[in-house]
């Protein structure tokens, strides 16, 4: 434990910081693997690491390393996988976009207004390159779709240069994707690369998986208690990091063969992790006796959380021009 920034509170804390590697499709996402970051603080003090139980083996490895290696782990055991995102972090480390490009892997990561990226044989900030996207290459394209409304921003993309020789004699193609709101104006930009040519939506889905997965993953936390432990030492965190993995997977399983053995009947939005950890609260961690109104009070709120919804994409569409 060191004071670090911490994403869960937003500012520096005393706290410990670990790097997850979450696993999304189209039917839902999870948890796959997770590394837990240790300062160079604590890797060069070796009686330190001694006293909390880190292996003799563990040194000093940075956030995008330890994605890295996960990955490659993940990879190496037979996960397919066509995409990857991260964050400012990961996408302003060349080592991490390297060995993606390495593996055949394409990627959308996000990156500061003042990364340097290569583009018509010179190094430009990102932001500096807004003056070359003309008016008519910004499109609005949906991101996905949110609780309130599909997530439309406006995107431009340009083409970058290599930074160097391609890897593994695969040239691909490089892009810096530009995203737009529609109302402040505020921007928000990604470093992308792609085996093979692909449209400017399929850019933009990448990226809105990765939000819609940063934003549930933070919520998440409370329904298995992920970021609830108060440990010490090497071997406690994973057990219960891997604890809690384990019991956020039987929520997503849950839902995921509910959702496709048993469509829900117009009227109401599909079971979610958030209402099977509600149920199995109710009828099997804590049994009431009477199961009958904890199952109409889930109804009850599946049915207005779709009514909400559907007012929400009336009203969107209303907006639109």
């Amino acid at each position: 434990m060191q004071r670090q920034y911490t994403g869960t509170a937003g500012r520096v804390e005393n706290a410990q910081v670990a790097v997850y590697l979450v696993y999304a499709t189209s039917a839902g996402y999870a948890l796959i693997d997770r590394d837990l970051y240790l300062p160079r603080a604590w890797t060069d003090d070796p009686e330190r690491c001694q006293t909390v139980g880190v292996p003799d083996q563990v040194g000093f490895a940075t956030k995008p390393a330890l994605a890295a290696q996960m990955l490659t782990r993940a990879l190496d055991a037979g996960v397919p996988a066509a995409w990857a995102a991260g964050d400012e972090v990961y996408g302003a480390n060349p080592g991490l976009r390297a060995e993606l490009e390495a593996r055949g892997i394409g990627y959308v990561l996000a990156v500061a207004c003042d990364h340097r990226v290569w583009a018509g044989g010179a190094s430009h900030r990102a932001d500096a390159l807004l003056k070359h996207i003309p008016a008519r290459a910004w499109q609005q394209v949906s991101c996905g779709k949110g609780a309130k409304g599909h997530r439309l921003y406006d995107w431009a993309f340009l083409r970058l240069d290599h930074d160097g020789p391609a890897p593994s004699g695969q040239a691909g193609q490089h892009w810096l994707l530009v995203r737009r709101n529609q109302r402040t104006g505020e921007l928000a930009f990604c470093r992308c690369s792609t085996p093979r040519p692909v449209p400017l939506s399929t850019l933009v889905r990448v990226a809105g998986i990765r939000w819609t997965v940063e934003e549930r993953f933070r919520t998440g936390k409370g329904l298995v208690g992920l970021d609830q432990h108060q440990v010490r030492r090497w071997r406690s965190w994973y057990r219960w990091v891997t604890l809690a993995m384990l019991a956020h997977a039987f929520l997503v399983m849950a839902a995921m063969t509910e959702r496709i053995c048993r469509p829900p009947p117009s009227g109401l939005i599909p079971l979610t992790c958030n209402e099977v950890q509600h149920l199995f609260a109710a009828l099997a961690a804590r049994p009431t006796g009477d199961a009958a109104h904890r199952l109409r009070w889930s109804l009850w709120r599946r049915r207005h959380q779709q009514r909400a919804r559907t007012c929400h994409y009336r009203r969107q569409a209303a907006w639109q021009p």
